[in-house]
């Protein structure tokens, strides 16, 4: 990190139901031996661009996400509202002026995110950047879950979560977003696959 980059808080969003891996708590599903939350921790410190501090939004196992040896908070919106919810409480926990939100089940994400995010936002003088990847039929899709958040944006993402919004591109879209494409040529090709079911959790680890 330069000295003109901001600090910027990790947060890694924990807190579904898991309910197409049959209701499991999807973060402490193992993946080389180790809970898939740790996994994503470990890849949020090898970031080519550091960061401050790191969260983890989970909603049960609290105790068992402690025990990984960062903070770990609720959804403050009852419910288990989706990722929205999680951005919420990550921005009102957030100590610095950027949030990056990254998901539990995505292990392979790329180690450049954070600068690549940090760059596009400057450079687009954006309130948000967005990561977008290839999908298997080649169209480039942007991943939501995948964000650097300005801080500030809190009260916005509180008016439309208290409307009963919850979608993250409803939410997204009033503001300024850069959109980041990561080219994932061979080894890479996987960055952003993420394991919805126990069977894409074995197709992962065989990579």
């Amino acid at each position: 990190m330069n000295d003109n980059t901001p600090g910027i808080t990790g947060l890694i969003l924990a807190g579904g139901r898991g309910s197409r891996m049959g209701g499991t708590d999807k973060g402490l599903q193992n993946f080389h031996g180790l809970p898939l939350a740790l996994q994503t921790l470990m890849r949020l410190q090898l970031q080519s661009t550091p960061l401050q501090e790191v969260l983890i939004n989970a909603n049960r196992n609290l105790a068992a996400y402690e025990s990984l040896g960062v903070p770990v908070w609720p959804d403050s919106i009852d419910g288990f509202a989706g990722p929205l919810a999680g951005f919420q409480t990550g921005l009102e926990r957030c100590e610095t002026p950027l949030l990056l939100t990254v998901p539990c089940d995505t292990p392979l994400f790329p180690l450049d995110l954070v600068e690549r995010l940090y760059t596009a936002m400057n450079a687009q003088d954006a309130d948000i950047a967005m990561a977008a990847a290839p999908e298997a039929d080649g169209t480039v899709r942007p991943q939501p879950v995948f964000c650097l958040l300005k801080t500030d944006l809190l009260e916005s993402l509180v008016k439309f979560t208290q409307g009963g919004g919850r979608k993250i591109d409803a939410w997204t879209g009033q503001h300024r977003c850069a959109i980041v494409p990561f080219d994932l040529p061979g080894d890479n090709a996987q960055a952003f696959a993420n394991a919805n079911t126990l069977a894409e959790l074995q197709q992962l680890e065989s990579l």
